[in-house]
């Protein structure tokens, strides 16, 4: 035991073993009351050890903070004494303690008791003598401290004032690092300083440095503050100059403020007399609105609007129709009747000065050119082409566009596209009519009758530009697949022009002329390094292509020129040009997608064959019957529509009404059971059409009497065994010369339009009309075997349309 005399008035003993509290990322100083959280078992042991040496014990940093379990050597030697204040027991097991530090001390050994330290300590009494140099040394800091308090404002300035009253030069070193922010290992040396005088001005150049970078700190706020201040004190100088203006009536023509710059450009864009006044309106609301508002901004988007949509700019019409004949065929192949009907339309723009007449509407399939003869129109009339998908289009806003009420608004997609065209008479495609869908938003096919009726269009009013705008010059051009899809109040504003499906022979034109040209040019080849075959184009159409169109058909011509490029490049052919044939094209195009749907010819019970329309062309259908005992009950499979189901009932009251002409006995039908069905049941089929390809069907399965398998038909059936006329007759027709078939039965009501079929397609075909089904049923049902009946009627006996009349 030894005494510490120099604590106050106080006398303490002091063990000459204490325990010792490791301390993790922290230095005590003398003087110093503190909080310290524990929780390791070792520093909780010498808390405890601690009550035995009067709440004694040294604190001692550790050099590293990571170690869990410090040894000696993991220990600093020079520390204070300090004195527990208070423990508390927190319920996670971890124990908060107060310490306080009384006076630095020297570990002169340490030595393990238990999971704790404990160490022998030596007191490092304070022995300065105060000097001049140590009181100017003081002085100075204590000068320096009291600004470092004042630039920092997370030091209270109480303590600037309590810093007053600390002469002794080594507490107050201790109270000048305590609110230092150093890291352990410079605290730690500055623990360690022996001399006061050294210490003291340690710290006066660290305070010189935290003086200057708090100084520092200020200067950029304060550039902060006066750019923010400087831009309000702008604003507010260009309020009262906007006020004091108007006072006076005065207006500089100097002044390149953005009122004056959009004066100019609505002066330069010579608007109509509504749109100039409305922008002036915008304007006098601009010059009272702060440049900084939102709203200021939504009024300079409305202005950028109306001075960059075309108002009076115009393309001179080339009026040559016979260049607009020349541009027509040099695009598109066949297609007469609707490029007829487009070069009549030019005619009447090119004498009348304005546009005339209905809006043409282009229907057909995809990929027959709806969309390039659009293209071709405009530039044989010099003018610009613009397009807008309306697929799936279902918000009225997308053609009238959004009010300025909302963030973000702008025009619709006519204005859009007006503004693309930059003239006010271009030609405007509107592509997929037939696809706009309607819901809570709105009807956008109600918006576009003002946009399409030549009667309202030169006022066509826009949500976002609110005032009129003249459409009345624009040539309006609409496409779409089907005329069912399109609403009734445009088609009545419309003049449809069917595309029909291209033949064969008019695809292989087109993939001679056209496509296998425009691919050789995108491949980056030439036609002196490929050949393709007129062959291997055949054979490409028929075996590898099902459509009406002939975007397939170009696909696989593209195809066959990325591997021929392949082929070049790797196997360095120095034979040129590279012959594609009907081997190499099937080589290259895998096996073949499509077979030749050929009839055999042969007569069948229960089975006759149909023509039917498709989106793609025409096609086969073949209808199969079997009856057997029952209660009378029909069956229908195939995935048929309701209207097929219900065409497929007429037919069987049709045919059991005439079951002593057809050679079987009515009554028998509640005995039996019919099952009708149609192959490829993957496919829906729905329609009328094939009424009559029923009826034959289920009157060779009841009366056992073949059917014809040379023949075809297609046509609507009543319940009295009327035909009534049916659609889609060139593809139908189209179908059965690839099919093989000689002969095709047809509706009477259908004649007059043979004339408009290509006599290609007539010609191979032994076409015959009828009005009744008692007239098919004579050509297409064979006397049952073993039964005499009287002589069927040929088909030379029915109405056959001479193709050569048809030409005359």
């Amino acid at each position: 035991m030894f005494d510490i005399t120099k604590l106050g008035n106080t006398v303490v003993q002091v063990p000459d073993k204490l325990p010792v509290l490791p301390l993790r990322d922290i230095v005590v100083f003398p003087h110093m009351v503190i909080p310290l959280i524990v929780g390791r078992s070792g520093t909780l042991n010498a808390l405890e050890r601690a009550k035995s040496t009067d709440n004694l014990i040294t604190l001692i940093a550790q050099k590293d903070g990571t170690v869990e379990e410090p040894s000696s050597a993991d220990m600093y030697r020079v520390g204070v004494l300090g004195r527990i204040e208070q423990i508390m027991k927190l319920p996670n097991g971890l124990a908060k303690v107060l310490v306080e530090g009384l006076i630095r001390i020297k570990v002169t050994r340490y030595f393990k008791d238990g999971k704790s330290l404990r160490a022998n300590i030596k007191i490092l009494e304070d022995e300065t003598v105060m000097t001049p140099p140590l009181e100017a040394a003081r002085r100075h800091l204590t000068t320096l401290f009291k600004e470092f308090v004042a630039l920092n404002r997370q030091i209270p300035d109480e303590i600037g004032m309590t810093i007053e009253h600390v002469n002794n030069p080594r507490r107050l070193s201790d109270f000048v690092i305590m609110h230092l922010n150093r890291d352990l290992r410079e605290k730690q040396s500055y623990l360690e300083t022996k001399d006061a005088y050294d210490l003291l001005v340690r710290l006066a150049r660290q305070l010189n440095k935290e003086i200057e970078i708090l100084n520092i700190e200020q200067n950029i706020e304060g550039k902060v503050k006066d750019k923010i201040t400087k831009s309000q004190r702008n604003y507010f100088l260009q309020e009262q100059l906007r006020a004091i203006k108007k006072e006076l009536g005065e207006d500089s023509d100097d002044d390149i403020s953005d009122v004056i710059e959009y004066q100019r450009k609505v002066k330069k864009a010579k608007l109509p007399k509504e749109a100039s006044q409305k922008a002036k309106e915008e304007i006098k609301r601009l010059e009272n609105t702060p440049m900084m508002s939102p709203e200021a901004t939504v009024i300079r988007t409305y202005l950028d609007w109306m001075i960059s949509i075309p108002w009076h700019k115009t393309t001179k019409d080339n009026r040559d129709i016979e260049n607009a004949s020349f541009i027509l065929d040099e695009d598109h192949y066949g297609l007469e009747k609707p490029k007829e009907r487009i070069l009549e339309h030019l005619a009447i723009i090119a004498i009348a000065g304005k546009i005339r007449g209905p809006l043409l509407c282009l229907v057909g399939p995809p990929g027959v050119g709806k969309t390039s003869l659009g293209k071709s129109v405009a530039r044989s009339l010099n003018r610009e082409f613009v397009r807008i998908s309306l697929g799936g289009v279902r918000d009225e806003a997308e053609i009238r566009g959004h009010r300025r009420t909302y963030i973000g608004s702008m025009p619709g997609r006519i204005i859009q596209s007006m503004k693309k065209a930059g003239t006010v008479n271009p030609v405007f495609l509107l592509d997929e009519v037939d696809k706009m869908s309607i819901d809570f938003r709105g009807d956008p096919s109600s918006a576009l009758l003002e946009v399409l009726d030549p009667e309202q269009n030169h006022a066509f009013s826009d949500h976002y530009i609110e005032v009129d705008y003249d459409l009345s010059q624009v040539l309006f051009i609409t496409t779409a697949n089907t005329r069912d899809g399109i609403p009734w109040p445009l088609q009545d504003r419309m003049e449809i022009i069917e595309l029909p499906g291209y033949l064969h022979q008019e695809k292989y034109e087109i993939a001679k002329r056209f496509l296998f040209p425009k691919q050789l040019k995108e491949s980056g080849l030439s036609e002196k390094q490929i050949n393709l075959t007129n062959n291997a184009i055949h054979k490409i159409i028929e075996r590898y292509t099902r459509e009406a169109g002939v975007r397939e058909l170009e696909r696989n011509i593209a195809k066959i020129m990325r591997k021929s490029a392949r082929v070049l490049i790797s196997e360095k052919k120095n034979s040129l040009p590279l012959k594609i044939d009907t081997r190499t094209a099937s080589r290259m195009l895998g096996v073949a997608r499509y077979e030749e749907r050929i009839i055999d010819g042969q007569d069948k019970i229960g089975a006759a064959i149909g023509l039917a329309w498709t989106p793609v062309g025409g096609d086969l259908l073949m209808i199969e019957a079997e009856t057997m005992r029952g209660k009378g009950t029909l069956t229908l499979t195939g995935h048929l529509g309701d209207v097929m189901q219900e065409s497929a009932r007429a037919a069987l009251t049709s045919v059991r009404a005439r079951a002593k002409e057809i050679g079987f006995k009515s009554e028998e039908y509640l005995k039996q059971e019919v099952h009708v069905h149609l192959p490829e049941g993957a496919v829906r089929k729905d329609g009328p059409s094939a009424g009559i390809t029923l009826a034959v069907t289920l009157a060779s399965a009841f009366s056992k009497r073949p059917v014809r398998g040379d023949v075809a038909m297609t046509g609507e059936i009543t319940l009295r065994g009327d035909i009534l006329p049916i659609g889609g007759l060139r593809e139908k027709l189209m179908a059965a010369v690839r099919a093989g078939v000689k002969t095709v039965i047809i509706p009477e009501n259908n004649r007059r339009e043979l004339a408009e079929v290509p006599l290609a397609v007539r010609r191979p075909l032994e076409i015959v009309s009828v009005k009744n089904i008692d007239e098919v049923f004579d050509i297409m049902l064979r006397p049952a075997k073993g039964i005499v009946k009287r002589k069927q009627k040929n088909v030379s006996d029915g109405k056959t349309i001479a193709n050569d009349s048809l030409e005359k």
